[in-house]
């Protein structure tokens, strides 16, 4: 490549790197460097016990609960676990799920004493982006961001990801599109944030599906910096015991790479075929190796706690730490890493961003992302409509209403839906369901010539006086004029609607699934239509 190359071994790395504050890492090109120029490998180990986002994630996480334990805000555990993470000669940890309100300095001294940074998923079981139904809105931002300005705060923060194996399959990539609209968000989020001073990244970390992995690659960083991602996380699982670059197609990997614009790194890794406990993980040594380091960035091993899925490095019984035949194992081989890299000075990038990948039956997400979550319009059209759900309105009955107006009048609900696929989007689909609901109440109303009957649906709904500041009317005519288009367009069945989680923050009906997408001729509409599963699903009647 024509630079100064610089072997240095990862134990020095670490040495050099540990201070009263740790040198933040930053990005240029496609490689991590600490703030004096030296570069940056990850040797990383996924932190946090049995936690996934989205529906039929794979099986290595075995527990898809709608809780998680914050594995940053335990400082009992994290004392307990840093000291053996620091053994392993780990330099980063990936967690999955943090809560935004916890204390976590505890934890982070413990780090950063240790020279561990963190890379953390936005995202939580039950507020991420559902790959069956995916949506980007004003809760997830909320989340993202409450995320952010947490962690921010910590030198020893790189990053973040806004999403995992989203779409993991051919027949979801629709999804893609509203986890890159949370990518270009999130960085615009930071970027405008005056209490961040320093480089953080946001990233996406991707199964290793060979029907997209290409497109998805491609897709993420594409188009333009400001919505393309800063890093590229693979979490990727070929290298099965006694293997080598071409058997695991470690090679191919390298050659696919070789021009990606962005740093990329293995966001998880670790084959188990055999039981963790028969892991050898040569890949580890293959991937700090010079097959790799001009590439790759390093790795995430999956994972520090052995659960049910067999993927652990240890075993904790209460306060007792056992370590398996796979932490030694891995030891070994990090300790053996010398990864050789380049001094920031002496880089020069030449990778490129990527053409958009064309729309075909293995990938549907248009480059035309969903609309940036916005409280001021979503208010401004809430208290502008004459007819909208009344205050005290559960959650719970949303669906039946939806369901009753998008079924009647399917042009109606075209200012809140989402398709991916055709990029066509409604100026509200980023709102809240009430907001959504007011807006569909409202249209319905308008529609059926502000009869009396119309604005009642039993009890739930109720006039208003449709009133809003005269700094809203710019706004509001914009997205008046946005989903009059989109009313009278035409495209093929595709793309997702808005996110049902099934809580009373939803307007999901408790105990019921719902369809998303429904075609009316040549019309698209994601159609809330309920699908009875032990529940009254009834329609309204007027």
């Amino acid at each position: 490549m024509g630079f100064t190359q610089l072997s240095v071994s990862l134990l020095a790395l670490a040495g050099s790197a540990i201070a009263a504050d740790l040198q933040p890492i930053e990005a240029k090109g496609s490689k991590f460097f600490y703030k004096n120029g030296t570069q940056f490998f990850m040797r990383g180990v996924a932190y946090q016990k049995e936690v996934g986002t989205g529906a039929g994630t794979i099986a290595r996480r075995a527990d898809l609960s709608k809780t998680y334990a914050d594995p940053l805000s335990d400082e009992k555990q994290c004392k307990r676990d840093v000291p053996l993470l620091k053994e392993l000669g780990t330099n980063v940890i990936r967690t999955y799920a943090v809560d935004p309100k916890a204390d976590h300095s505890a934890c982070m001294k413990l780090l950063e004493d240790a020279g561990i940074y963190v890379v953390s998923d936005l995202s939580e079981p039950s507020t991420s982006i559902n790959r069956d139904s995916p949506s980007w809105d004003l809760e997830l931002f909320a989340r993202y961001t409450a995320v952010i300005d947490e962690l921010s705060q910590y030198s020893n923060v790189i990053g973040f990801f806004a999403g995992n194996e989203v779409s993991n399959a051919k027949n979801n990539t629709q999804a893609s599109a509203f986890v890159k609209a949370a990518v270009r968000d999130t960085k615009a989020y930071i970027k405008s944030n005056k209490k961040i001073s320093r480089w953080l990244g946001v990233g996406y970390a991707a199964n290793d599906d060979k029907d997209i992995r290409a497109e998805i690659a491609d897709y993420f960083n594409c188009n333009n910096v400001d919505e393309s991602i800063d890093f590229w996380g693979y979490n990727i699982y070929s290298w099965c015991g006694d293997s080598t670059m071409q058997k695991s197609g470690y090679d191919e990997q390298v050659k696919f790479f070789e021009n990606y614009s962005v740093p990329v790194f293995f966001a998880e890794y670790g084959c188990n075929n055999n039981g963790a406990a028969n892991r050898m993980f040569q890949e580890t040594g293959a991937l700090y190796s010079d097959d790799m380091t001009g590439v790759f960035s390093g790795g995430i091993v999956y994972m520090y706690f052995q659960e049910a899925n067999d993927y652990g490095l240890v075993k904790v019984n209460g306060d007792k730490v056992t370590k398996l035949k796979d932490f030694d194992a891995l030891k070994k081989q990090i300790a053996k890493a010398e990864p050789k890299g380049v001094s920031m000075s002496d880089y020069k990038p030449s990778g490129k961003m990527n053409a958009c990948p064309k729309l075909t039956d293995n990938w549907r997400a248009n480059s035309v992302l969903p609309p940036a979550p916005d409280q001021k319009l979503c208010d401004c059209m809430s208290k502008s409509r004459a007819c909208v759900p009344k205050s005290d309105l559960s959650a719970k009955k949303f669906g039946d209403i939806f369901s009753f107006i998008c079924t009647k009048s399917p042009d109606v609900c075209a200012g809140i839906n989402a398709n991916a696929t055709t990029g066509v989007y409604g100026a509200y689909s980023m709102c809240d369901d009430k907001a959504k609901l007011a807006y569909v109440l409202d249209a319905y109303y308008t529609k059926q010539n502000k009869a009396s009957t119309a604005c009642d649906f039993d009890g739930s709904a109720q006039t208003a006086s449709g009133s809003a500041d005269s700094s809203c009317s710019a706004a509001l005519a914009s997205a008046s004029d946005t989903n009059k288009k989109i009313a009278t367009a035409t495209a093929p069945v595709g793309g997702g609607a808005a996110k049902a989680t099934g809580t009373d923050d939803s307007f999901a009906v408790h105990g019921a699934s719902m369809a998303r997408v429904f075609s009316f001729g040549d019309f698209a509409i994601g159609l809330y239509m309920l699908v009875a599963v032990g529940v009254g699903a009834g329609m309204v009647a007027l």
